[in-house]
Order: structure tokens, then sequence, then C-alpha cells
């Protein structure tokens, strides 16, 4: 059955199909997915010192793929390189599971570590 529209003159006339490739697309800005790579890497971390700025991430965003750079702060001691490749893997898929792309490259650069209250305090050091 073939859709039809009804003009203001009584006159029934087919309503043309457009295949779904040539009815447009939906572009994903740059800054949205930067945002949701930051909420993941957040979800990733768990919490944070008090004083340890957020996550925050710069996006290139080409066709259906994301180049993504991740700047964090951690608590030290730690597995530097766990806790790196954990927010590799939560913002690929994050990124993947709400806008439908591939993240091919995903850059972890560390800016601070925070030392650990307890860690500090074993030691004898004080702030």
């Amino acid at each position: 059955m073939t859709p039809v529209s009804s003009a203001a003159d009584g006159l029934r006339r087919p309503v043309a199909v457009v295949p779904p490739g040539g009815r447009g697309a939906t572009r994903i800005a740059d800054r949205v997915v930067a945002k949701i790579a930051s909420q993941a890497a957040r979800e990733a971390l768990g919490e944070l010192p008090e004083d340890a700025a957020p996550p925050h991430t710069n996006v290139a965003v080409h066709h259906e793929t994301a180049r993504i750079r991740v700047h964090l702060e951690l608590v030290y001691p730690c597995d530097i390189g766990a806790r790196c490749g954990q927010v590799r893997r939560h913002v690929v898929e994050r990124v993947g599971a709400l806008v439908g792309m591939q993240v091919p490259e995903i850059t972890v650069q560390v800016e601070r570590l925070h030392l650990a209250p307890a860690h500090g305090a074993a030691q004898g050091r004080t702030r």
C-alpha cells in the first residue's frame, strides 16, 4: 500500500518515500562527545580527593570516530597503569553506547598525583 496525502482540493496524491540514506544525518558536536567522555572518566575513577580537579577531555570527531585525550588526577600510591586502563575501557564503552562512535585512539594524561591521606600520615609526613 502506498502512503497518500490529501490535498486541499480533495485530490489524493501519493507521498514520496525517501530512502533512509537520503533523509539526512545526525551530527554530534565534539563538545557533546567531550562531556560524555569526561563523565565516563569520572565514573571510572570513583571518588577523588577534595582538592583534585575533575577529569576533562579534548575530543576530535571525524565521521563516526572520536579521538579522545583525557586529563585527570589520581590518588597515589596506586597502580597508575591499571587506573588509566580502567578509564580507557570505560570511556570507550560509554561513548560507543551513548553516541555510537568508535574510539580508535584514547590518550590518558595524568596531570597530578595526590598523596593518600593515610599513606602520608603513616610515613610521618604532614602537609
